[in-house]
């Protein structure tokens, strides 16, 4: 994955009306390069971020912030929402490989000191080799004070096959079993991140012990040097890793959850970094691939907790 330098957008953006525009969505193919932008926008150049690049943004007018009125401290009605902050930004997808991908993208709003205002995740489904998706993140509304948002990156790019990619919240692949990834927990240097199994078909399910894990590079190539040790007491005690295994059956609607916990302590020797791992609910069952980013530093372990019953 790479970090891109922000977009600088064009002086003239911050005068823009905003106004009413095309709507453009992940998965339309309507329109092209030379397609005209719809009013409000401004087109921005960007060399892309592995096959992401955004091509036009939105501003609405500038005007002061909803907290900087006359200068003294004015307390907000806490029953009235914020406005919409009116910033968009449209981003095309293309995929350079030889199989279908699902991308999950990290785009930044900032402001001018180039600081981060709020961060957007976007996922984008079954992006067909050679094939271009088209869709537009919005910022949405933003608190009284918030500043103004000047610029827009592309700050990380996720990619993995589709038929491997968890399945969206409300649908339920044929395997009738749904598989997903939290975004998990950090404090000083322990890092814990929950695996979900649920049950989303029309029969029981049954797993006993621990989640089987393979652990891939950005190429989805076998990471070495990493030892995975069934419950979290060789890393740390108190994470949800150490309950002993046994049979859990699921009926439908009911989930299960395993923990993954690790450090990411450097001493000495490369730090190693795992974007994703490839997770099967139990022997034989269809894999799914999440990206965790495991930054596990230099220590060369990652704990795995059994599956348990999550509770309702």
């Amino acid at each position: 994955m790479r970090t891109p330098a922000p977009l600088l957008l064009p002086a003239l953006a911050a005068c823009l009306l905003l106004t009413a525009c095309g709507s453009e969505r992940a998965g339309t193919q309507n329109g092209g390069p030379g397609a005209a932008v719809p009013p409000g926008r401004t087109p921005v150049t960007d060399p892309g971020t592995d096959g992401v690049r955004i091509t036009a943004v939105t501003l609405p007018t500038a005007s002061p912030s909803p907290g900087g009125r006359g200068g003294g401290v004015h307390a907000e009605p806490l029953a009235t929402a914020w406005p919409d902050s009116g910033v968009s930004a449209a981003y095309e997808v293309t995929n350079h490989g030889t199989e279908a991908m699902t991308y999950t993208v990290l785009f930044t709003f900032a402001s001018d000191t180039g600081g981060a205002v709020d961060n957007k995740r976007e996922t984008v489904r079954s992006v067909g080799a050679g094939r271009t998706v088209r869709g537009t993140v919005t910022l949405g509304a933003l608190p009284p004070g918030a500043p103004a948002v000047t610029r827009v990156k592309v700050a990380e790019v996720t990619k993995v096959p589709a038929d491997e990619a968890p399945s969206e919240a409300g649908t339920c692949p044929p395997s009738g079993i749904r598989v997903f990834a939290d975004r998990g927990d950090a404090a000083m240097g322990l890092r814990v991140v929950g695996l979900h199994l649920e049950n989303c078909g029309s029969r029981a399910y049954t797993v006993n012990g621990y989640p089987l894990l393979e652990l891939l590079d950005d190429a989805r190539e076998p990471v070495g040097g990493v030892k995975i040790l069934h419950g979290g007491g060789g890393i740390a005690t108190g994470t949800g890793a150490d309950e002993p295994p046994r049979p859990v059956t699921l009926e439908p609607g009911e989930e299960a959850t395993a923990t993954l916990v690790w450090r990411n302590t450097t001493e000495f020797g490369d730090p190693v970094n795992v974007p994703h791992v490839r997770v099967r609910a139990k022997d034989g069952a269809d894999p799914v691939t999440v990206t965790p980013h495991l930054d596990l530093g230099t220590t060369g372990k990652l704990g795995v907790g059994p599956w348990t019953q999550a509770e309702r």
